[in-house]
């Protein structure tokens, strides 16, 4: 079958499917099956249990759910209120408050679990309740949650950067360090058009509760911030210094949590049970997904599709400028159906001799990838972030999508300004390392 007759039929399947209500994996299993079966494949079966199980059953895979854990725990304690009223002092003078706290937060986590699910859902579940509770807008709750999800792939320790880095041969070292200006530069989009936002839309907020304090006050009421910090401190710190994985690391973090969950008293026999089944549901959901999109992924691999594009575009012998805008236009189609590392497997073997050839810097268009790919998260019909805030709060997909479109062009902005600069991306590994 022609490739294109196969692109319209895959998508019309996809669609259809996603419509009818069906789980967001099944679909995804489905349009699989279809595309290996108009292949003519006859070891559909085989294929289908082999990649399942080979990608579910990693150690990596492991933190996921632990992570999830985690934030389900400080989710029924304290700790989350804790974490809100520490803050609040400070972010009072700040147009749009307690939604920097999603930035900040998601910030800080995903530096911990360098997974953008594992930030999205832990995140989300401890400021969702929250912020809702303190009537601030739907849109704006969802939206900054969403954006700053992706942040999970930028920061380090990055999956996305491990897997590039293998695959393009580049010190993976060197690309974390790349990693640190790009990350904090969509901190301050994201914090910057929060900020903008707030101004124009100030009715939509909630009242300003929150007293106006001196300074000392601020900082006593800061102490509720200790435990949060001093879990995060503690699981970074493992990580960096080596004593433990991103894995281990998640245990320590489940460990810590139900330790501060018992010193202050709010451990019990039913928050524990509840905490261990909420987080049992939400990665069930997402390692549901994660199968279903390595399936489609290999499903994509047979049909060729992705390889027949990147050939495309090798040929039109573009300038270097013309090829990123055409790769990023190509990397944005293939995040309507993939996830983030299938996408950089399945394509890294074809595009990165045409980057060479145009003389861009393959430590530079590392970091241009994960943008990308931080794009697709936040774009239907399979953005991986979409799917986990739909799981937490049960809200149509199309509408967390509409949500989270802003962000979406804040990531685009930050990739235009990453093109125009590439020092963003390449001047702290060259201090650093030379």
């Amino acid at each position: 079958m022609e490739i294109a007759n196969l692109v319209i039929i895959l998508t019309a399947v996809l669609f259809a499917a996603l419509l009818s209500g069906i789980w967001v994996a099944a679909a995804l299993f489905l349009v699989a099956f279809v595309a290996l079966t108009l292949n003519d494949n006859s070891s559909i079966g085989l294929i289908f249990a082999t990649t399942t199980w080979g990608t579910s059953a990693t150690w990596t895979l492991a933190a996921l759910p632990l992570f999830i854990w985690m934030g389900e725990i400080l989710f029924r304690t304290k700790l989350s209120e804790d974490l809100f009223a520490g803050l609040a002092p400070w972010l009072k003078n700040i147009p749009g408050r307690l939604l920097h706290v999603n930035i900040l937060g998601c910030t800080i986590f995903a530096a911990v679990s360098g997974s953008s699910a594992a930030t999205a859902a832990t995140i989300g579940r401890m400021t969702i309740p929250e912020l809702q509770s303190r009537k601030y807008p739907l849109q704006m709750i969802i939206g900054t949650l969403a954006g700053s999800g992706t942040l999970g792939f930028l920061i380090p320790p990055s999956i996305i950067l491990i897997v590039y880095g293998v695959s393009a041969e580049v010190s993976i070292s060197r690309l974390f360090i790349a990693g640190v200006l790009p990350g904090a530069m969509l901190v301050v989009l994201f914090m910057g058009y929060t900020v903008i936002w707030s101004m124009f839309n100030a009715d939509k907020l909630p009242k300003d509760e929150t007293p106006d304090l001196p300074l000392r006050e601020k900082l006593y009421q800061t102490r509720r911030l200790f435990p949060v910090l001093g879990l995060i401190l503690f699981v970074l710190g493992s990580i960096y210094a080596g004593w433990a994985t991103a894995t281990e690391a998640a245990a320590l973090g489940v460990f810590g949590s139900l330790f501060l969950s018992l010193v202050t008293g709010n451990l019990s026999k039913e928050t524990f049970m509840s905490s261990l089944l909420g987080a049992t549901r939400t990665s069930c959901m997402i390692t549901f997904i994660i199968a279903g999109a390595a399936f489609l992924s290999l499903a994509m691999g047979f049909t060729g599709i992705p390889r027949l594009l990147a050939e495309q575009i090798s040929a039109m012998g573009l300038s270097p400028v013309m090829l990123i805008f055409v790769l990023t236009l190509f990397f944005m189609l293939l995040g309507f159906f993939l996830d983030g590392i299938s996408i950089v497997v399945l394509t890294t073997s074809i595009v990165l001799p045409m980057i060479e050839r145009s003389g861009i810097d393959l430590l530079w268009f590392g970091i241009y990838v994960v943008l990308v790919v931080e794009m697709s998260q936040i774009t239907p019909p399979v953005g991986f972030n979409l799917f986990v805030i739909q799981g937490l709060t049960k809200i149509n997909i199309l509408s967390i999508a509409g949500y989270a479109l802003p962000f979406f062009f804040l990531l685009l902005t930050a990739i235009i300004l990453l093109t125009a600069f590439p020092g963003i991306a390449t001047w702290l590994p060259a201090r650093m390392t030379g």
